[in-house]
């Protein structure tokens, strides 16, 4: 990896680390070798286009692909090899790119099912917590989720994810099928509100000028391997960053339509 010692020290102490991670699908690897790591109120963007990987590697994260090889610890403790439903309990909320939501649930339902793990005494505070940061979402309790708008519909998804308090919050495509001004808003106030309330964001995103320009560090992966890393905002100044890595230029505005969108689709394994 291109990275200094130097660069390294700016980052927060690393809490969630995956260590020589390998993953994949009938013992193929789609994933190998991949070492990366978050830090507690950072957000840190994995880009790149789309088959190279992202996706799986979140799977692997999430306990929802076994690991072929590699390890991952949450805040010094080995959670190799748990279970989605384990990692829940050590602190790992996760939104997924599709089916993030139960949209014949009300809002209030939907919070009701994150909180699972919880008491029933205290999903009022619970509910609370997730108002301080989605404040948005108290006026909809009673709207079923199938009648939210898209952005609104991400927002319930982060909120049910937030009900059991993470301290960890992993994103896979939180922009997917949303409108520009949604997908700004989502990563523009969303997922900063995730880091701000000192969770370690781990984000996966097309769209990737307005995620790094979110973004604290970011990765970059193509072809399962993790290409290169740096500060988001110096990935940004990378001139050569979309030929390089993505197959098109995310340079900036006046590039073609859907400049800050790369590679569309759902073709991510």
């Amino acid at each position: 990896m291109p990275t200094s010692p130097a660069e390294l020290s700016v980052r927060p102490p690393p809490f969630l680390v995956m260590t020589g991670v390998a993953a994949g699908y009938g013992g193929n690897r789609v994933v190998d070798g991949v070492t990366a790591q978050v830090g507690q109120g950072e957000i840190a963007t994995i880009i790149g286009p789309n088959g190279s990987g992202k996706s799986t590697l979140l799977k692997a994260v999430t306990g929802d692909l076994p690991l072929l090889a590699g390890t991952i610890s949450i805040g010094g403790t080995d959670v190799t090899g748990l279970r989605r439903d384990q990692l829940v309990r050590t602190g790992v909320g996760y939104v997924p790119q599709e089916r993030e939501v139960f949209a014949p649930l009300t809002v209030r339902e939907n919070l009701e099912m994150g909180g699972y793990l919880l008491k029933r005494s205290q999903l009022p505070e619970a509910m609370d917590r997730v108002f301080a940061l989605f404040g948005d979402l108290a006026r909809m309790l009673g709207t079923p989720a199938g009648r939210l708008s898209g952005g609104e519909r991400k927002m319930l998804a982060l909120g049910r994810a937030l009900m059991h308090d993470p301290l960890v919050v992993v994103l896979d495509e939180p922009t997917a099928n949303l409108s520009p001004i949604a997908s700004k808003a989502v990563l523009a106030e969303q997922v900063p509100a995730l880091a701000g309330a000192g969770k370690a964001v781990l984000l996966v995103e097309q769209r990737a000028i307005d995620a790094l320009n979110s973004s604290d560090w970011a990765y970059v992966m193509v072809a399962g391997r993790l290409r290169a890393e740096a500060a988001a905002a110096d990935m940004l100044s990378r001139g050569d960053i979309g030929e390089m890595f993505l197959g098109r230029s995310i340079a900036g505005p006046g590039n073609g339509r859907d400049a800050d969108t790369v590679s569309r689709g759902d073709g991510d394994h």
